[in-house]
């Protein structure tokens, strides 16, 4: 039980050290990743930035994900999910290009107007606060490899063992510091658990930036 994303963040990097982890770059999952990450880049001391990726809703039920897709259109499926629905080739077609697009706008609001940070040759560490099926991040995931980084490292505090398991082929390292048998939520492995704004996410970015440039 982490007691809120700070005390997870800082266990996390008790881990990347110990796994004797470099890096470049750290990139978090907005919104709950960035204040996970800011530890984590803090303790690293690199810079912190981010990548998004939107949830593909099913047809009817946009709560359900059927994947998920990254700004510059990497995107993951839950191939058996979307056979198991019926949902057509031209559906998903359609909700990629507007949740890419999505995704893209919201990276942008996050970096003054530019698409995603320059990650070609780099070390990437990629932060969440938790993951449950992995989808968003597999999607991440997936951007940060297509813009040329050199070694992924995925590092979250909590994930599911079936995530876990589903992510192994998409980086090179992972770095997780629970995995339970019996995972439910994300959030029921913290003491507080309050969802971060987008004000707070930015103001957390802006902060880590301004340091760094100092």
């Amino acid at each position: 039980m982490f007691d809120d994303r700070t005390d997870a963040g800082e266990r996390l990097a008790d881990l990347l050290e110990r796994q004797s982890v470099d890096a470049d770059l750290v990139l978090a999952i907005p919104r709950g990743g960035l204040p996970v990450g800011r530890v984590v880049a803090d303790r690293l001391d690199v810079p912190l930035d981010v990548v998004v990726a939107q949830k593909l809703g099913a047809p009817g039920n946009p709560e359900l994900a059927i994947g998920a897709v990254a700004g510059d259109g990497s995107v993951w499926l839950n191939d058996d999910l979307v056979d198991r629905l019926g949902v057509s080739a031209e559906y998903v077609e359609a909700v990629r290009e507007r949740e890419a697009e999505n995704a893209r706008g919201k990276v942008a609001s996050y970096r003054g107007g530019e698409a995603v940070p320059e990650m070609r040759g780099k070390r990437v560490v990629l932060v969440d606060d938790g993951i449950a099926t992995g989808a968003t991040a597999i999607a991440c995931l997936r951007q940060i490899r297509n813009a040329g980084a050199a070694h992924v490292v995925l590092a979250v505090p909590v994930a599911s063992a079936d995530a876990s398991s589903r992510l192994a082929t998409e980086l090179d390292a992972f770095a997780c510091v629970e995995s339970p048998q019996f995972f439910q939520a994300v959030g029921q492995y913290y003491r507080s658990f309050e969802q971060v704004s987008n004000e707070e996410a930015r103001a957390i970015l802006e902060s880590h930036q301004s340091e760094q440039a100092e």
